[in-house]
């Protein structure tokens, strides 16, 4: 989202309900950051099935890997 501020940025994912979401402002997971960037800030951004899309005319391709995401585990590992 930092990026999608001041530069053009695609993101290509894998199950159409998260793309649905990020295309209408809202964050397929709970981060409050994230939301707030959907929400609230002017941003060139757009998120797809297609990889074609996603890559054309690419200057820097970006790969996230997968993390489990658990909001209560961090809380639980911060407590001990």
């Amino acid at each position: 989202m930092l990026l999608a501020q001041h530069n053009e940025v695609a993101a290509i994912d894998i199950i159409p309900e998260e793309v649905v979401l990020l295309n209408t402002g809202k964050s397929p997971i709970e981060d409050v950051e994230i939301s707030d960037f959907l929400i609230n800030r002017e941003l060139n951004f757009k998120a797809t099935l297609d990889k074609e899309t996603a890559y054309s005319g690419a200057d820097y391709v970006i790969i996230a890997t997968p993390t489990v995401y658990a909001p209560q585990l961090i809380t639980l590992i911060r407590q001990l």
